[in-house]
């Protein structure tokens, strides 16, 4: 019953993390998110056959460590006011409401200790500052996006998939040293 608890937790902090984009692209004037009918919990929506899938099964089986992605919620900068500010929003809306999630479930943590809000806390504070770092396709990246030439992100971007993979193999225990800090912070507030 524990695993069924903990693989709606990471769908659903997965699926909301990807609402969150196109609610926000959908605040600040796309409609894009809405039209492709992504705004919605339906799972469904939002499963890329092999980030959601194929991926996850064969790295937890590799290594141990699932990692996958669900399909990205698409937005037109074309339909927003100001197309490099608005990208920000967008692109930090996905991390806030892991943030959000994780203090949620650090509040349930605190009236009920129990393994699943714990994991709860954790896999959010992984999906949101994961999803910070300035690799391409990372939200991270959008922002970095507003800082340097475009030129350059496009060559980030040729490379970007890799250059999560270097991560996780080589950066990852500090990642984790990370993550282990911001919990036990936040767990002792």
């Amino acid at each position: 019953m524990e695993i069924i608890f903990i693989f709606f937790i990471l769908l659903y902090s997965i699926i909301l993390h990807e609402i969150s984009h196109g609610y926000i692209a959908y605040r600040l004037g796309d409609l894009t998110a809405k039209y492709e009918g992504r705004l919605t919990l339906n799972p469904i929506s939002h499963i890329d056959p092999i980030g959601t899938i194929l991926l996850p099964i064969l790295t937890l089986y590799t290594t141990g460590f699932v990692f996958g992605w669900a399909k990205p919620v698409p937005y037109n900068p074309y339909n927003l006011k100001n197309p490099q500010r608005d990208s920000i929003y967008i692109a930090l809306a996905g991390p806030l409401i892991n943030i959000f999630l994780a203090l949620i479930f650090t509040f349930l943590y605190k009236i009920y200790p129990n393994n699943i809000f714990l994991f709860g806390l954790r896999i959010n504070l992984v999906l949101a500052f994961f999803n910070l770092l300035p690799i391409p396709p990372l939200d991270g990246s959008k922002i970095l996006l507003t800082k340097i030439p475009l030129e350059i992100y496009q060559y980030l971007e040729l490379y970007g998939f890799l250059l999560i993979i270097i991560f996780i193999m080589f950066f990852f225990p500090y990642f984790n040293n990370f993550i282990d800090l911001v919990q036990n912070f936040i767990l002792s507030i």
